[in-house]
């Protein structure tokens, strides 16, 4: 089958590109808003884009009334916010902040989430959050659809015992993040594998002692 992008609507293309570009990792962004309200809000179209400087891309779409949401009104306006990576027990939660509520109620009440004081930036961190990236705006790029908001990353918070500091080297059979899926679904990140050059990917690998 082929496809003529050109000869889709937005709806038609953002249904195929989002349920095909899967997994895709979960950016819960807490940001402040005018009167001091912590936002939190979850989305799927985030990911690392380096190292050197360290930043991350976030996309937010705009409302069907052409109206901002709350995260991006919030960046612009403060330029700072936090991304989370949400892991299994926290995922309802993650979920239920993705509920449209007023910009005066915060969505970590709603979910029974904790906010903690970050350390470089003003929006707080998500206690709950194995891993949490205090950033600050370094660019913005506009498209009519949304908002894509690159941030520098300033501060890594990480669950006690995640990271050895050492050797720089996550735990990652202690981490269990959970990614979106097509529509609305989501997976986790537990059947994982090496491919080594045999017949059969193996199960066990080294990075499993990291």
């Amino acid at each position: 089958m082929d496809i003529d992008f050109t000869q889709l609507d937005s709806y038609a293309r953002y249904k195929l590109m989002a349920s095909l570009i899967v997994p895709r990792p979960i950016a819960l962004v807490t940001t402040l808003g005018a009167d001091g309200t912590v936002n939190a809000a979850p989305f799927s179209m985030f990911n690392m884009l380096g190292e050197d400087p360290p930043i991350v891309m976030l996309s937010i779409n705009r409302l069907t009334d052409g109206q901002l949401k709350d995260t991006a009104a919030n960046i612009l306006a403060r330029r700072e916010f936090v991304v989370h990576i949400t892991d299994e027990p926290m995922a309802a939660r993650m979920h239920a902040c993705g509920d449209r509520l007023p910009p005066h109620e915060s969505e970590l009440v709603h979910a029974g989430l904790t906010p903690t004081p970050s350390r470089a930036v003003a929006p707080p961190r998500i206690a709950e959050a194995p891993v949490a990236f205090e950033c600050v705006l370094h660019e913005t790029m506009e498209t009519p659809s949304r908002y894509v908001f690159i941030g520098r990353v300033l501060w890594l918070s990480a669950r006690e015992g995640l990271i050895d500091a050492d050797r720089w080297r996550v735990r990652l059979q202690d981490y269990h993040p959970v990614g979106r899926f097509g529509a609305s679904f989501y997976v986790t990140t537990r059947d994982r594998f090496a491919v080594d050059g045999s017949e059969q990917p193996s199960t066990r690998t080294a990075i499993d002692e990291m």
